[in-house]
């Protein structure tokens, strides 16, 4: 089970998961310190790991929309975290399967920071509220590289497998 532990409505733009100001700073290990840096609050939380890996971000539609910096994606994944969204910007979710950053999107989905939610392959359940929520499941390849850890990660593997051959 994972803890809501941010929620954001609809149209949050790649800016404000990771402000441009900071676009010099683009490797993996570096990025996760500018997550949502303009939410001091929780930008500081998110520094001192007080939330588990897992933990979950709650969006509402086009989350992700504006630039195609793949730093948005990057960054909320150096935390290990989950964005549950109603929807996704079509470049940020790209990038987010790219990366292996764990995306569900479900559209009616209803909670609050500090509800608890148990996912499943089919829905997510706010446990706190005691209801389900059916999600839209991607394509069996897409969630291939999800689950590999990136494309990379998933690209290596498929590469040493067949030199096994």
């Amino acid at each position: 089970m994972a803890t809501v532990v941010y929620k954001v409505g609809d149209d949050v733009s790649t800016d404000a998961v990771y402000p441009g100001r900071f676009m010099a700073t683009v490797l993996p290990s570096e990025t996760p310190q500018f997550c949502f840096a303009d939410d001091k609050a929780f930008n500081t939380a998110l520094q001192q790991k007080a939330f588990a890996p897992g933990s979950v971000i709650v969006a509402g539609q086009n989350f992700g929309c504006g630039s195609s910096r793949e730093q948005a994606a990057s960054t909320i994944k150096g935390h290990g975290l989950v964005v549950i969204a109603r929807g996704f910007a079509r470049i940020f979710l790209q990038n987010s399967i790219n990366l292996g950053l764990r995306t569900v999107i479900c559209p009616a989905l209803e909670a609050e920071v500090g509800d608890e939610i148990a996912l499943a392959e089919a829905h997510v359940r706010n446990v706190t509220r005691g209801a389900d929520f059916p999600i839209v499941p991607l394509p069996a390849a897409r969630q291939a590289i999800i689950d590999a850890g990136g494309l990379i990660a998933y690209t290596r593997t498929r590469l040493v497998a067949a030199r096994a051959r």
